[in-house]
């Protein structure tokens, strides 16, 4: 079986490790809780630990979904719990799933797709007894908290790489690349905040939830957990508006510049049309034209083209269209 770690508790200390395969090891007694904890176990281990713990069927079946929303079940005196854990890896949310099996005196906890273990969290508990004396309801909380620290740091990670692409969107116009970059981004964030709504419902049923083995003093730390759970949805909420925002301002760039480059153009297609003009009226093929014998036409011609064309050329720069 794959079984992280297995261990029987009392009074907040460490007392053994629990042997799942070995039918004749020691019950835990009423005074005591045992935490076991399994990584990616398939359907046929679920099975020996439901015969075993009697695990209610319907938690079983919850646990061997293949992506669980976060939600909490009450089967009688057991309780089922599932979160979602969470990572960025490039620009894509890689999501994972830690369910809880919680009864009077065990807590089973299964890990799914996650590559982030709970080892440094198991051992940071053995080393607060006092802590760890509230039994299962703390370890509850202790593990839901630890999962939801790590959605902090996707929203942060996600913000620098918007805040860079908003940086690169006033120098020069967004590549393709930019724009599926973003638009991927705001896509995860949609989905990331998807999930984050049912896990603030987890947080919530279970500071009210009131079952022997939840100590009371215990409870209110779940609203902790909901306030965090809230400020990120909060943090992700308001980046999805920064992307959106970014693609606006870099359509009012995209737009500002393309300004610029037509009235530069028809500008110079204004100052350029006045010697077009004058050399096509004076390569018409017509017999009599009063200024073909003119001695001086030639200069006086090329006089014209030249003080007008400075005269344009001024005053399409005082309108700073040059």
């Amino acid at each position: 079986m794959a079984i992280a770690a297995a261990r029987v508790y009392s009074d907040g200390h460490r007392l053994r490790s629990l042997w799942l395969d070995d039918p004749h090891d020691r019950p835990v007694q009423s005074h005591q809780f045992a935490w076991i904890g399994l990584v990616d176990p398939d359907d046929a281990e679920l099975a020996a630990l439901k015969a075993r713990f009697d695990l209610h069927p319907l938690a079983v079946e919850d646990a061997l979904c293949e992506h669980p929303i976060p939600k909490v079940s009450v089967y009688g005196d057991q309780i089922f719990v599932a979160a979602r854990t969470a990572r960025l890896e490039g620009e894509t949310i890689v999501y994972g799933e830690t369910c809880a099996f919680v009864c009077r005196n065990y807590i089973i906890t299964v890990r799914k797709g996650s590559d982030k273990s709970y080892t440094a969290l198991r051992r940071d508990l053995e080393d607060a007894p006092t802590l760890l004396r509230h039994g299962i309801a703390y370890v509850l909380y202790a593990l839901l908290d630890f999962i939801v620290d790590s959605y902090q740091p996707i929203v942060e990670d996600i913000e620098e790489e918007v805040l860079a692409v908003e940086r690169r969107a006033l120098d020069a116009f967004l590549s393709r690349e930019d724009v599926t970059h973003l638009f991927n981004l705001r896509q995860e964030l949609m989905r990331f905040r998807r999930m984050l709504g049912p896990m603030e419902e987890v947080c919530a049923r279970l500071e009210h939830l009131n079952l022997p083995f939840m100590d009371a003093h215990v409870r209110p730390y779940f609203r902790d957990v909901g306030d965090h759970v809230r400020r990120v949805a909060s943090s992700a909420e308001g980046l999805r508006d920064v992307l959106s925002s970014v693609f606006e301002v870099s359509n009012l760039f995209e737009q500002q510049r393309q300004g610029e480059i037509t009235r530069r153009l028809a500008a110079w297609a204004g100052i350029l049309a006045v010697p077009t003009a004058i050399a096509g009226l004076y390569g018409m093929n017509f017999e009599f034209m009063p200024e073909l014998h003119w001695k001086y036409g030639y200069f006086a011609i090329w006089g014209v083209i030249v003080v007008t064309c400075l005269a344009l050329f001024a005053t399409f720069r005082r309108a700073r269209w040059l």
